[in-house]
């Protein structure tokens, strides 16, 4: 499984390093990712520029692989994490999205298996709150991926390329399917300030009771206070081709 994690970021700079009880946000969804069952491996995919230093020294700490690669070429990166841990399976993850779920890894491993295909997720189709994105994907597709697009878009976005092209690579979603996790409009992904807010006060309120916290128990607070979720309702969620 990779992690993306970079100090830039022109909305929030240095998110990925924000507290969540007392913690980095990153080191945060480090804990939650290796409680999947599916994975044999957490590696932090960063960048080789001198400002990520920072996450490096934060994965030593924490002892988590890490891998310094390309600022803006997430397909190579994620290759060069690969290969240096001999994975023939991706799971990608991204660092401002703190609130993933283990068991919608897994599910997304288990869907990947079960169906042979070449690429897996559980935003295919929209249902679950933008945060609990999950994409799991054979390396062979991905270095296949990586020869058929140069298109800064797609290698920006890392699996971009093959989850816009199911004629090419064989693809399997699943998504949420009833009302205890269905709200497609609710935002957990860190992209602003207004966001940091929101996914502090929820991480930091179901942390404090249960660790190992999961969807269900985010969603259903949230369903509770729709002042908390009123903070960050007017953040516009980015386009493909943005940063």
């Amino acid at each position: 499984m990779t992690i993306e994690a970079r100090m830039a970021s022109e909305r929030l700079p240095g998110k990925v390093m924000l507290p969540l009880a007392g913690e980095p946000m990153l080191q945060r969804l480090v804990e939650r990712a290796r409680r999947a069952s599916s994975v044999d491996l957490v590696i932090v995919a960063t960048t080789d520029r001198p400002a990520d230093r920072i996450i490096l020294d934060l994965c030593d700490r924490i002892g988590c692989p890490v891998h310094a690669g390309p600022v803006d070429d997430i397909t190579e990166r994620l290759l060069g994490a690969a290969r240096r841990y001999d994975a023939d399976v991706l799971v990608q993850l991204t660092g401002d999205n703190p609130l993933v779920d283990p068991g919608h890894i897994d599910a997304t491993v288990a869907l990947l298996h079960k169906r042979e295909c070449d690429y897996a997720a559980n935003n295919l189709v929209p249902g679950l709150p933008i945060g609990f994105d999950v994409r799991a994907f054979r390396v062979a597709a991905l270095e296949r991926s990586s020869i058929l697009s140069s298109d800064p878009v797609d290698r920006v976005h890392g699996s971009y390329f093959l989850a816009r092209h199911p004629e090419l690579f064989s693809q399997a979603g699943w998504t949420a399917d009833d009302g205890a996790l269905r709200w497609p409009d609710l935002r957990l992904t860190v992209d602003e300030p207004a966001d940091y807010e929101l996914v502090r006060r929820t991480f930091e309120t179901l942390h404090a009771e249960n660790r190992d916290f999961r969807a269900e128990a985010v969603v259903a607070l949230l369903r509770q206070r729709p002042d908390w979720v009123a903070l960050n309702a007017t953040v516009r969620q980015k386009a493909a081709a943005e940063r």
